[in-house]
């Protein structure tokens, strides 16, 4: 965990989120938390963790995701230097939500 970020602040936001139990309640938290922007942003994110986690190359993942090649190099850096958040998303939905 990066001591940076860690905050009472973000502590809450993460405790509302964990909160959430279905798509439904996702879409309506994040709705009023985000902005369109700032969402298409985050999930733009995954979908190339996801794709670079495939080993997608990076023409690919432009053409499907619409993402930059440096939004696509940054995603890239957090998934071979990062805390392992997106390896730790990516086992459990493969696991059906379960660790």
């Amino acid at each position: 965990m990066n001591p940076k970020l860690q905050d009472k602040n973000i502590d809450f936001l993460f405790q509302a989120i964990l909160s959430l139990k279905t798509t439904e309640d996702c879409y309506r938290f994040f709705d009023d938390l985000c902005t369109v922007p700032e969402l298409k942003a985050m999930s733009q994110r995954l979908a190339v963790a996801k794709m670079l986690s495939h080993k997608q190359v990076y023409s690919d993942i432009v053409a499907e995701t619409g993402a930059s090649t440096a939004t696509i190099s940054r995603v890239n850096r957090s998934l071979n230097y990062g805390s392992d958040g997106y390896e730790l998303v990516f086992q459990r939905l493969e696991n059906g939500g379960k660790d």
